[in-house]
């Protein structure tokens, strides 16, 4: 393996011949291998020595920035895997939410080798996006069912396996079959899998008559007048715990029902103990609506027995290498229990009582039944809900039965992970590298532009090299301006850690333009970084409107999901300006779009905002030209119009139009540029201002390559 990262990929070399059917590449006489492999299908990358990292810009050029870097030559945007947005995404704390619903910045489970052992940890979405591709409905013995795409893989004993593969030709790979099982802990088929609502009066009034019968103090008594003799009748109610969560829905629970409480420190932190707080009251009234509330029902619903189980769980239930435990000493609430949990299909068996006359029901079924129990029943406390740090053991069986071409090609989506997996329907499931969301417009090489990708292996150590050298005047340098450093590709060789790294140790300053997510792996480094020289990001966001971004951009991460790793660079302690380009004439050029995409900006923390309008040059212009007519016809005769001949830019006229509904909602939104620039988010280069006193960009000067930002 490389110094830098870069990926071994054994017995994928396809060596130079490819120059017989690729004349450009005879020009690679650095060339040391290219590479195909089918977690990149129908990409071709081809792996090159580099002489130089760093990339001057003509003086002669109206470019902010005097150097550049560029690790890769093309971009590898193409999705491969994915599965089904109802699938269920086991979460960081335990609980569960379908794929659809799972944002980038969320915390999910994944799992890691600790020492011989594969273990379940904490794992972060660091991007998210959706596709169509044909679906396979894999069956497991347990009643697990997943849908996914033939390239998406999955855990077994034996290593990662694809949904579909061959044992030679072009699609040999490893992959499924009915000899295989699974690594996880399952799903099942249980029809309360739909988890009920927690505002449920049902659910409620459920989880109140576990919490208070489990952990509760109900006290009514008479008591001697302490003055005039006579008596009094004491109501008294209160419940004290240690897990604010569950005091809080409690509390929550009881005004619905309109009991009001007061809350008080009940016990003080110790050594051994943590600290305690209550809620209580004394009202007559309040406690009779309380006894009424936690009867037992003559006939307990589904929602009522959900409610339940969450309250015995959170006052009296345990979770302890996977065994999950409810332990009271009244036979009752013992008996109601397994008759709950005999309802949802979960095995509940009343072990033998304490010495102090305490029994435990225990839930057999292994991660498999205490996912389901968490599911149906929605305890509130999260402490005791976490996997992470278990062992990955299978107690269920998940032995493939089933492979099924389900002979249709339907929308699916996926997620990358910080630890390249997730949990998907309880089975270990592999996800897609960094996907860098940049589909261009402008492909200079057509289709060779997505599928023959240069690959500078030794960027990193070139560019130490380069910055070394008693020439080198730490002008500021952009990342991004050309292809974009943290496309998908950027997963596998991990070039930009040692860009980063030569930049920061050399005292370089540096800015970066992107539109992957995968930056967000990188912001520690970065926040590091930026304590020794002046490092600037920008995200490149151009529209807004969802249904129009997924058209013009198919495939790419939504607009949410990069304003999400806007956010995140800003909780990284760093500058983030967006890049609003191109602004798409009669399509995102409205005031009401542009009030709301910068809205959402700053929203998400955007440091400021620059834009332009679109810029179609020979090669992107009859791309988007074949978009247009097929999406938005009736604009074809209006583009024709602005766009003619060779004229690559929008109409001077239009773009001064464009600069003046856009200065006055930047000012409303707080967005104004301050030392940021275009093109580098930030660093401008001293030698560029020398040579001229104009500005480095408006609104009417020449904008980046918009292959750099669409």
């Amino acid at each position: 393996m490389c110094s830098n990262g870069c990926m071994r990929w054994s017995g994928q070399e396809l060596g130079v011949e490819q120059a017989d059917t690729l004349p450009g590449l005879a020009k690679l006489n650095n060339l040391v291998r290219s590479v195909q492999t089918p977690e990149f299908a129908g990409v071709t990358f081809h792996e090159v020595l580099a002489k130089s990292a760093l990339n001057h810009v003509p003086g002669q050029s109206a470019m902010p920035f005097a150097w550049t870097i560029n690790p890769y030559r093309g971009c590898s945007h193409a999705c491969v895997y994915c599965i089904h947005p109802d699938t269920e995404i086991t979460l960081a704390d335990g609980r569960s939410a379908p794929l659809w619903s799972v944002d980038v910045g969320a915390k999910v489970i994944g799992t890691r080798m600790v020492g011989s052992m594969r273990r379940y940890v904490e794992s972060e979405v660091i991007a998210k996006w959706s596709t169509r591709k044909r679906a396979y409905s894999v069956t497991l013995a347990d009643g697990t069912s997943i849908i996914a795409s033939g390239d998406h893989r999955f855990l077994t004993p034996h290593g990662w396996k694809h949904v579909t593969g061959a044992m030679s030709g072009p699609g040999q790979r490893p992959y499924l079959t009915t000899r295989n099982t699974l690594m996880g802990f399952g799903r099942g088929t249980r029809p309360e899998a739909t988890p009920p609502s927690v505002l449920d009066r049902h659910y409620m009034r459920g989880y109140l008559t576990g919490m208070i019968r489990g952990d509760g103090m109900m006290l009514r008594r008479e008591y001697p007048r302490s003055r005039g003799g006579g008596t009094y009748m004491a109501n008294y109610f209160r419940l004290a715990l240690a897990d604010g969560e569950a005091l809080a829905r409690s509390r929550m629970y009881l005004e619905q029902f309109e009991v009001p409480t007061r809350m008080f420190r009940f016990a003080e932190a110790t050594a051994t103990r943590r600290e305690m707080t209550a809620i209580r009251t004394a009202r007559r009234s309040h406690y009779d609506a309380i006894t009424e509330l936690i009867e037992w029902p003559v006939d307990a619903g589904a929602t009522w027995q959900a409610g339940f189980l969450a309250g015995i769980f959170d006052a009296e239930g345990s979770c302890s290498s996977g065994i999950l435990r409810i332990a009271n000493a009244d036979k009752t609430i013992l008996g109601k229990t397994l008759r709950a949990l005999d309802h949802f299909r979960l095995d509940g068996i009343l072990e033998p009582p304490r010495s102090n006359g305490v029994a435990t029901v225990r839930v057999r079924g292994g991660l498999s039944a205490r996912q389901a129990f968490f599911n149906i029943t929605q305890p509130a406390i999260t402490r005791k809900l976490s996997l992470i740090g278990s062992a990955v053991k299978t107690h269920a069986d998940l032995h493939v039965t089933s492979i099924e071409d389900l002979g249709e090609v339907i929308e699916m989506m996926d997620i990358t992970t910080t630890t390249g997996d997730f949990i998907a329907n309880g089975v270990v499931s592999h996800n897609c590298f960094a996907r860098p969301t940049h589909t261009y417009l402008d492909l200079d090489a057509g289709d060779d532009f997505d599928r023959q990708i240069i690959v500078k292996v030794n960027v990193a150590e070139v560019l130490r090299t380069e910055l070394a050298k008693p020439s080198w005047r730490h002008e500021p340098v952009a990342l991004g301006t050309n292809t974009d450093p943290y496309q998908r590709a950027e997963g596998r060789y991990s070039l930009m850690p040692g860009i980063i790294d030569a930049l920061t140790t050399s005292g370089t300053p540096f800015s970066i333009l992107t539109k992957g997510t995968l930056l967000r792996r990188d912001l520690p480094q970065l926040a590091d970084a930026a304590t020794r020289v002046p490092v600037d990001l920008a995200m490149s966001i151009a529209v807004y409107d969802h249904d129009l971004q997924q058209s013009v951009e198919p495939g790419t991460p939504s607009t949410k999901a990069r304003l999400a790793t806007v956010t995140a660079v800003r909780e990284a302690g760093l500058e983030c300006s967006v890049f609003l380009m191109p602004i798409l004439p009669y399509l995102t050029d409205t005031r009401a779009h542009l009030d709301e995409a910068l809205g959402q900006a700053k929203a998400a923390g955007a440091s400021s905002v620059l834009y332009t309008a679109l810029h179609l040059k020979p090669g992107v212009k009859e791309w988007f030209m074949q978009w247009l007519e097929r999406e938005h016809p009736e604009l074809v005769p209006k583009y024709r119009s602005m766009y003619y001949g060779n004229n690559a830019y929008a109409p001077k006229a239009y773009r001064r139009w464009l600069d003046e509904r856009m200065r006055p909602l930047i000012r409303k939104h707080g967005l104004e540029r301050g030392r940021e620039d275009p093109l580098t988010g930030g660093v401008r280069s001293a030698a560029l201002a020398a040579r001229t006193s104009a500005p480095a960009f408006d609104a009417l000067g020449a904008p980046p390559d918009p292959s750099a930002l669409f």
